[in-house]
């Protein structure tokens, strides 16, 4: 796991100093070596986290035997063993024992086409010195990032994370009002959009090929729509789950190819258990450490469960309850985000990940499989909004303000007056604009209140809607089961714009490289083909899953009830970060965009606890720190 970042200026040789300060930036994704290379137009740097063939000769930026070819690259190629000895039985040779170096052989043979080979997360950068071209590119399902700027002048500026485009003087530009319209709305921002402007992403399952008088143009190498549009035949339920279960211990397999210590994110869920128990089918179970993090308020608490399903399993497991300085701890979270991103769970994954690193460089987690196989209430809330939709607009509407007004609030973690109040209040919409609504930190009205009036004439409310985000995904599923489209679009949306990103970010902060199993691209392209029945079976989520692990978990954790894994900030801004929080919502940048009154409604509504505003404030305030970073 690693950091990269790069200059391309086609019309003088690139300022290797400019790029030597970027990968300067990213030293926490990777500690153990830095290098830059001047290749004329280009600058490439690398910042390197040792994980396979530790040695010095697999440092980069990295070139092949010929010197024509140089890649500088973040990530894992997993299957590199298998495409290594088909690329020498085809007359390639190697000079490491690594991964990087088969990605240069393998774009030699292959082209473009290499990327259709590789099992793995990525992004990496090569340069192809006869062509001068460089190719850029990025895993599936983006479990690595890869920023992009044009440059005015011509030619771009990439790199792993934000905060290093920002050592380039032309790189980033003022806020964009656009993407703070999408982050208020969500916590998060969106496909290409970001809080700055000019600032882009490479979209997952996406390469681009820079040519000097060539327009910059992402391009797709992979259509999981396709596999969703064309399902496969199952013989059996039965057959399927058989199928289903080898994958699981063949994706888990792969990611434990290691030179350093080695573990896993264990909460006691579904998921994680599920590739905590594939790695004690792989290695002997004392080898396997696991690792988990609770906040001792039992909502939020999963160590019991985790504790127990580790003992079970006769796994070598640590836990810890934490009692982290909530105020520290969210101006770390918020640094470590750098765009910002108000996910809850970025906190006690940001937690976790430091606790891991403590004993392993290594941790495999569960990530993906809630997408994949129909796991979050959003896809009951989906055939619930199926059953109800014929309901007219008025009595919807009536029944959600009569349940606001009977409900109690609670500030435990999704709670049923939460998700009731949530659903009601959307039910009246169709159903792709009802499935986006689900993740809905403000509703529309709640947007524009907050919103200054010089920001909400600026914008369009057609642009500050970030449904034009999801809606090109709906379109590519169209005709598919509705449960099968929900399922598309979240893994367009939010696992490759929040999840992945909390993921990445938190990780990489504490120099962790952590590996999604179930994010193999064979594993998503089984769920995507399955039918939509056999992941939510009536309201049981992730049903099919759930039966294939039979006989290797217990009844308990595969039937037990989804926890999740959020900070308790409800709790926290109630009490222990109040001042931390009313301070942060004071910043004069943040009132530039949002109204004080709004702010000061909300407050009054939170700790009269007539209202739950804890996820709004929380992204509130996320946003005030980040706005207030040099």
């Amino acid at each position: 796991m690693c950091g990269i970042a790069g200059l391309l200026t086609w019309d003088t040789a690139a300022d290797t100093q400019i790029v030597r300060a970027m990968t300067d930036r990213l030293a926490h994704r990777g500690p153990d070596a830095a290098g830059v290379a001047a290749l004329g137009p280009l600058a490439l740097g690398h910042r390197r986290l040792s994980v396979i063939d530790v040695s010095q000769a697999n440092n980069q930026p990295l070139y092949d035997r010929s010197g024509s070819l140089v890649i500088a690259y973040n990530g894992e190629i997993y299957n590199f063993r298998e495409i290594r000895r088909e690329l020498e039985q085809a007359g390639a040779a190697f000079q490491t024992q690594g991964d990087t170096e088969v990605i240069l052989e393998a774009y030699k043979a292959w082209g473009e086409g290499c990327l259709e080979r590789f099992n793995g997360m990525f992004a990496f950068a090569l340069w192809d010195a006869p062509r001068r071209r460089l190719f850029l590119a990025r895993d599936r399902v983006g479990e690595k990032p890869l920023f992009y700027c044009e440059l005015p002048a011509g030619g771009l500026v990439f790199a792993s994370e934000p905060r290093a485009l920002r050592a380039h003087p032309a790189a980033l530009g003022a806020v964009d009002p656009v993407g703070l319209a999408h982050y208020l709305m969500l916590n998060y921002t969106l496909g290409d959009h970001s809080l700055r402007q000019g600032l882009k992403r490479l979209p997952p399952g996406h390469f681009m090929i820079c040519e000097e008088g060539r327009p910059l143009t992402p391009r797709s190498y992979w259509d999981l729509a396709a596999v969703y549009r064309n399902k496969r035949r199952f013989g059996s339920q039965d057959e399927a789950a058989e199928e289903l279960l080898a994958l699981i211990d063949d994706a888990v397999r792969l990611r434990l190819v290691s030179d350093v210590p080695l573990g896993a994110f264990l909460s006691g869920g579904v998921d994680s258990s599920a590739v905590a128990a594939a790695m004690a089918q792989a290695l002997p179970a004392s080898q396997v450490h696991t690792f988990s993090m609770g906040f001792g308020i039992p909502s939020f608490d999963e160590v019991d469960t985790a504790r127990a399903v580790a003992n079970l399993l006769g796994l070598d497991h640590k836990d810890r309850v934490a009692t982290p300085d909530p105020e520290r701890t969210v101006q770390a979270m918020v640094w470590a985000a750098d765009e910002p991103l108000a996910d809850t769970s970025a906190v006690p994954t940001f937690l976790l990940a430091a606790f891991a690193r403590e004993y392993v460089t290594v941790s495999l987690s569960g990530d993906g499989a809630d997408e994949c196989f129909a796991g979050y209430e959003t896809y009951t809330a989906d055939r619930l909004h199926r059953a109800l939709s014929w309901l007219p607009r008025g009595l919807a509407r009536a029944s959600f303000r009569a349940a606001d007004a009977v409900l109690p609030v609670s500030f435990s973690k999704v709670s049923l007056d939460y998700k009731v109040r949530h659903f009601l209040a959307e039910l009246h919409l169709d159903f792709p604009r009802a499935h986006a609504s689900w993740r809905n930190i403000l509703s529309p009205e709640a947007q524009r209140d907050l919103m200054q009036p010089w920001w909400r004439a600026a914008i369009t409310t057609a642009e500050a809607d970030p449904f034009a985000e999801f809606a090109p995904h709906f379109a590519a599923v169209q005709g598919c089961h509705y449960i099968d489209q929900a399922g598309y679009v979240d893994v367009k949306t939010w696992l490759a714009d929040d999840i992945l990103v909390k993921v990445d970010r938190s990780t990489m902060a504490h120099s962790l490289e952590a590996r999604a199993p179930l994010l193999d691209h064979r594993l998503v392209e089984f769920a995507a083909a399955l039918p939509a029945d056999w992941k939510l079976k009536g309201l049981r989520k992730k049903y099919l899953l759930r039966e294939s692990l039979r006989g290797r978990l217990p009844d308990w954790v595969l039937d037990g009830r989804k926890q999740g894994f959020n900070a308790p900030v409800s709790h926290w801004f109630s009490g222990s970060l109040r001042a931390f929080a009313q301070d942060a919502l004071a910043s004069p940048k943040l009132h530039e965009w949002i109204r004080p009154a709004a702010i000061d409604t909300l407050w009054r509504e939170h700790l009269a606890a007539r209202r739950d505003h804890g996820l709004k404030i929380f992204g509130l305030v996320c946003l005030a720190l980040w706005l207030d970073q040099p």
